[in-house]
């Protein structure tokens, strides 16, 4: 036998086979992960914590400049948003460990306390940029409508899973009381000029009807009206009209209504593939306004490119994946309408934030999940994903593959400290 014929005989069956028997290889393993037990909670985690940590690093970016011309030090709106991100995590924790009867019973006061802060910001609250959104408490501020968008997927999950199990799925009994409900939430909000979070309160009451099997002329006839509701809100108001002039041409405006999305696209077209590199924006020198909130999607692609963006986008599709996966394979309806609503609020919210960006839709003012300036948006995003943790341990075998694992480094620590012990440890004593 030749060397040729040797070597052949010796190498791998996969190799003999070329490339299509690599890839077959590659997706069976893929595969493989994909049907582990624990992959949802662990994706779910990742993409949070990238998210989140991307955030803080290009909040303190972008927000240097007008911080620093403002409060005298470049790290005022990021030490404020670093104690949210330090309150917000553990809330996360705390959520990832609640039963599913708690989130339940939770939609109910957190959607009384919403309406009732809706209605109080209409009389106390400040308005800025034409939208009165905002209630200040002490050096703290607030905006109810953030908590709303958690209440309202609370709610009506519990609504809707309580028709499915007496049965009672016809249309009547999919909108009442929850499109009376969203009704109120959205009218409150839109009474303060928020028309970008009336959108994503709108899109987690259509994720809610999908889910639970609306038939599609249910979604024509609510399309059509909230169109009609749509044209009359813009239609009304002098400044709405003048954003959508400025969607359709910004550069027919470019120091006027379409001023902002003009410097966002500047920005975005000055990052290239990779980027100016971190810190090294321009148009965070007060030429964007916003930059650190609405459109620090812009200022990120300035600093770290077209490979920056794409990062953050696959972030939020993996994220939407999850929640997606959470849905399809648990077996309870809370949880599944509970889940897709969350997929819908926070991926709906981010798509929208990054069109307007880009330019593809027109700007509405709603921040970046996890990633853009303010603790009112960032703690009920991170609760929502804790309760997407919990929802996650409910798949099969997630239970016993967590069991299997032991004691987290939480638990771990507590030991250390005297203040805890493992199952281990407590059955000695």
């Amino acid at each position: 036998m030749s060397t040729s014929a040797e070597e052949r005989v010796r190498r791998p069956a996969a190799a003999q086979e070329g490339p299509g028997s690599w890839a077959r290889e590659q997706l069976g393993t893929l595969k493989e992960l994909l049907d582990k037990p624990l992959t949802t909670y662990y994706l779910i985690i990742m993409c949070s914590a990238l998210l989140l940590a991307l955030g803080l690093m290009m909040v303190l970016s972008a927000s240097s400049i007008e911080a620093l011309a403002k409060t005298g030090s470049p790290f005022s709106w990021f030490i404020k948003q670093s104690l949210s991100a330090a309150v917000g995590v553990p809330v996360m924790y705390l959520c990832s460990r609640l039963p599913v009867k708690f989130f339940r019973w939770a939609g109910y006061p957190l959607m009384a306390l919403s309406i009732i802060a809706l209605v109080m910001v209409l009389f106390i609250g400040s308005a800025e940029l034409g939208a009165q959104r905002w209630i200040y408490i002490g050096p703290f501020t607030v905006q109810p409508s953030e908590p709303a968008k958690l209440g309202l997927v609370l709610w009506g999950a519990d609504l809707l899973s309580k028709r499915v199990r007496q049965g009672r799925i016809e249309w009547r009994q999919m909108l009442i009381p929850l499109m009376p409900g969203t009704a109120i939430l959205a009218v409150m909000v839109m009474l303060g000029r928020d028309l970008g979070t009336t959108l994503v309160l709108f899109m987690i009451f259509l994720s809610l009807l999908w889910v639970v099997g609306a038939p599609v002329k249910l979604f024509g006839g609510i399309m059509a009206l909230a169109v009609l509701a749509a044209l009359i809100m813009i239609k009304v108001e002098p400044y709405r009209m003048a954003r959508i002039g400025a969607f359709l041409d910004p550069w027919a405006d470019a120091q006027g209504a379409g001023y902002q999305a003009v410097q966002g696209q500047i920005a975005m077209g000055s990052g290239g593939w990779f980027g100016l590199g971190l810190g090294e924006s321009r148009q965070k020198w007060n030429w964007l306004p916003h930059g650190e909130s609405d459109f620090i999607f812009a200022i990120l692609g300035e600093e770290l490119g077209l490979m920056g963006t794409l990062i953050v986008v696959a972030l939020f599709g993996l994220l939407g994946y999850a929640g997606l996966r959470v849905a399809v394979r648990v077996n309870d309806a809370f949880t599944r309408l509970a889940a897709a609503a969350m997929v819908a609020w926070i991926v709906g919210q981010a798509t929208v934030n990054m069109g307007a960006v880009l330019g593809v839709l027109p700007i509405t003012g709603i921040p970046l999940p996890l990633v853009s300036y303010g603790g009112s948006s960032l703690l009920p995003t991170l609760a929502a994903l804790g309760m997407l943790l919990s929802f996650a341990k409910r798949e099969p075998g997630a239970r016993e593959a967590l069991a299997a694992r032991g004691p987290g480094p939480a638990v771990r620590a507590l030991s250390w400290l005297g203040l805890g012990g493992t199952s281990k440890g407590r059955a000695t004593r």
